[in-house]
């Protein structure tokens, strides 16, 4: 990818799933990467990205960033009449005001330095209505406004974007799904099959390098073409 070799790359949630795959693909371009995780290692700082405070803790030690790739998610299959408050608040605060809280963080730096990309992992569920998910699709759906509005009032000088996987072959998927579910998923969407973690990486690496410099307030679907029907039926679930 062009421009990229030689950046420097913050991904929260980079120990797993997507955001380890877009890890490595960034490493493997060329760039230095720094991770926010709550789980130590290699190239990790520590992070709860929903404690504003850890996250200024961990910016603390990056002076500065060219890309934030805003990945840390939590979801929990749940009947929405029995989410509660503990429940609701967690999927909040990680996967909508952790998001908001890491991007301000990285934009104090990106827009003192004069310029920088920050990409968010939204969701499908973001767009259309998914059962047994109702406060992951809310948060999905808050990044995908939140995308819009910090487009806005950080162009020219900060890029914001939003990828919206469909389902996607990660550990937390197979966690909440049984096979049986998963092959379920798969008739359903006209390519057969969950993307790989990988394939979103490479759609990350793309918005972030120069050959992309002309996307910004953008919301790029990737789901095999699950959405691009009228309907969207069965049991729905998160695809980060």
């Amino acid at each position: 990818m062009k421009g990229l070799a030689g950046r420097k790359v913050v991904v929260t949630g980079g120990t797993s799933g997507i955001g380890a795959a877009t890890a490595q693909r960034f490493r493997d371009e060329g760039c230095e990467v720094v991770i926010l995780a709550r789980s130590p290692g290699p190239d990790v700082i520590t992070c709860d990205v929903g404690d504003r405070a850890q996250v200024e803790r961990a910016f603390a030690r990056i002076d500065s960033l060219d890309v934030l790739v805003d990945n840390a998610g939590v979801s929990l299959r749940s009947a929405a009449v029995d989410i509660g408050e503990e429940q609701w608040d967690q999927v909040v605060a990680t996967n909508l005001s952790g998001a908001f809280w890491t991007a301000q963080a990285a934009a104090s730096r990106m827009l003192a330095d004069g310029g920088g990309v920050i990409l968010f992992t939204a969701s499908t569920n973001a767009l259309v209505g998914y059962r047994y998910y109702a406060d992951y699709n809310a948060t999905k759906a808050g990044l995908v406004a939140l995308t819009k509005s910090l487009a806005l009032e950080w162009a020219p000088t900060i890029r914001v974007n939003a990828v919206c996987p469909g389902y996607v072959l990660t550990p937390m998927q197979e966690a909440e799904y049984t096979p049986e579910m998963l092959e379920q998923v798969n008739r359903r969407i006209p390519l057969g099959r969950h993307a790989t973690p990988e394939e979103l990486a490479g759609l990350f690496a793309y918005l972030a390098c120069d050959e992309a410099a002309y996307f910004t307030g953008s919301v790029i679907v990737m789901d095999g073409g699950e959405t691009a029907g009228s309907v969207v039926s069965g049991p729905g679930g998160p695809g980060a």
